[in-house]
């Protein structure tokens, strides 16, 4: 699997748009918190479904895309944050220790 940028607006929105499932991992590369979910993630993320589109987006670049996300998905930002995005809509939002690739790939998987 490979990470995709989220590096401007336009692609939250596509991301709403889209039918099917995509994953955002809202990281900041200052913590060594979320680092350490990101490794952690990236470890296990084998278990999600290919076809899963995986967002990830640099919170300390990109503060402007993460408040979107809050409103967009109506989630109370977090850092590290997973959000499962099924249909446009957020169904899972995990943080810090929480963030598992495998309750991912059940939520899709079920």
């Amino acid at each position: 699997m490979q990470w995709i940028s989220l590096n401007n607006q336009e692609q939250v929105k596509l991301i709403k748009e889209n039918i099917g499932y995509s994953v955002i991992f809202k990281h900041s590369t200052r913590c060594s918190i979320s680092l350490m979910a990101k490794r952690n993630f990236e470890l296990d993320w084998s278990a999600i479904p290919e076809n899963t589109t995986l967002y990830f987006l640099d919170l300390i670049a990109h503060r402007d895309i993460s408040a979107l996300i809050a409103e967009t998905f109506q989630v109370h930002h977090e850092s590290p944050q997973v959000l499962l995005i099924k249909d446009g809509e957020c169904i899972l939002d995990l943080s810090h220790s929480d963030i598992s690739a495998e309750e991912i790939a059940e939520q899709i998987t079920t």
